[in-house]
């Protein structure tokens, strides 16, 4: 019983890290139908630049997190503008899009190798506590995962319900022609969920940050788990892309009760697997 509990701790603290990746990704998704797998670099991208900011400039870490989740939204909006806007107006295809977004992010995972190397940058100095709860042992860096997310899930869902820029992406994301007839400026809408999404994501890599380090193969894992939970949760759906995070990671937390940690990637793609063949829209389509 001590070993399931202490495997559910885990695989909540887990699933809150892939849950906060899912809505960033989502979000982006979800409204403007991009997969942009750039994400992940983006990711990497912000945690390389927050270990530069604590460890050469000698910042503090939440200064840091601010200006890291700054550079994020603006290379997000950068990729948008660079990339992915001239591709939509010209009519080109999803595949292309696709094909771009990879492109994108192979050049970024190999800028940052160059600019960084290949070794793992970790923060000087950082400690964290280690906390009993009963019989399961937490520590700082996982409650941290998890009131994280919980923090930015209900801000986000304030922001989508109250907000006018809010009210403007879920127009969007049910019906972009509609949403175009009532007058919504839908590029504008872009730029502001590029921003958000990218914002979230170094929110994420923050909580990496502190717990790893920062390290080329990051970026991979990132859209790779922030990817499955939309999917298994429901394209256009906030909500559902945070239940499909904290699924999949108690799903593979639990897994490893009896199964090698190698398997972790796996046991991922069986999440989806299943969701599919079950309920194909996800979990909350659109909800």
């Amino acid at each position: 019983m001590d070993l399931i509990l202490q495997l559910l701790a885990n695989g909540i603290s887990n699933g809150s890290q892939y849950a906060l990746l899912g809505i960033g990704f989502g979000l982006i998704f979800g409204t403007t139908g991009i997969v942009h797998f750039a994400y992940g670099p983006v990711f990497a991208a912000s945690a390389y630049v927050m270990w530069w900011l604590i460890a050469a400039l000698g910042l503090p870490f939440p200064v840091a997190v601010v200006l890291g989740m700054a550079f994020a939204a603006g290379f997000g909006v950068l990729a948008y503008l660079v990339i992915y806007e001239p591709l939509v107006e010209r009519g080109s295809p999803s595949f292309v899009v696709l094909v771009a977004s990879l492109g994108l992010f192979i050049v970024i995972a190999n800028t940052l190798a160059i600019v960084f190397g290949t070794d793992a940058k970790t923060l000087p100095d950082f400690s964290y506590g280690i906390y009993f709860l009963g019989d399961v042992v937490v520590t700082g860096v996982q409650i941290a995962q998890v009131l994280v997310f919980m923090a930015v899930a209900l801000a986000l869902s304030a922001f989508l319900k109250y907000g006018t820029w809010g009210s403007a992406i879920r127009a969007v994301t049910d019906n972009v022609d509609m949403a175009r007839i009532v007058g919504i400026d839908t590029r504008k809408v872009a730029i502001v969920v590029f921003a958000i999404g990218s914002m979230i994501s170094a929110i994420a890599a923050a909580n990496l940050l502190v717990r790893e380090g920062a390290s080329t193969h990051i970026g991979f894992f990132a859209v790779f788990y922030a990817f499955i939970a939309v999917v298994v949760g429901g394209v256009g759906s906030i909500r559902g892309a945070a239940i499909g995070g904290l699924l999949l990671g108690l799903v593979e937390s639990t897994g490893m009760w009896k199964l090698p940690t190698e398997w972790q990637s796996t046991i991922a793609f069986l999440v989806l697997f299943v969701v599919m063949l079950w309920r194909p829209t996800g979990l909350l389509r659109g909800n």
